[in-house]
């Protein structure tokens, strides 16, 4: 059985590939929303695309769903077509602790696996 708590926190996951790196961070509120940022980085580290997702996220058994309804790109923010299927999404929790979050995608089938990001000591 999982719990709601567990996902509230900040998550991170990297991936690399032939010609860039991938980053995600998640970050899911208490109050049910979220904040993803997706960074897509050259060979050398040089960042090549932000963009981040806001929206509203929820746990229903081993059901984790998100709604996206704001996109921010370039330090604008647009408001997401709610009539957009892709701006509903529903994942398969496959493990969830203190550490690791992995889901998989129910429509696609890709999974993921973010790891828990704990502060640092020395910040407020």
């Amino acid at each position: 059985m999982f719990h709601r708590k567990q996902l509230i926190g900040n998550w991170h996951r990297s991936e690399h590939f032939e010609n860039e790196n991938f980053s995600e961070y998640a970050q899911l509120f208490a109050d049910g929303t979220f904040k993803f940022s997706f960074y897509t980085y050259n060979l050398d580290g040089s960042l090549i695309e932000e963009i981040s997702e806001l929206g509203d996220w929820g746990l229903v058994g081993d059901i984790h769903f998100t709604i996206t309804k704001e996109e921010v790109e370039s330090q604008q923010v647009f408001a997401a077509d709610m009539e957009d299927e892709d701006n509903y999404q529903a994942y398969k929790i496959i493990r969830l602790d203190a550490n690791e979050f992995s889901y998989q995608h129910l429509r696609s089938g890709e999974s993921f696996t973010l790891s828990k990001v704990v502060p640092s000591a020395n910040q407020n």
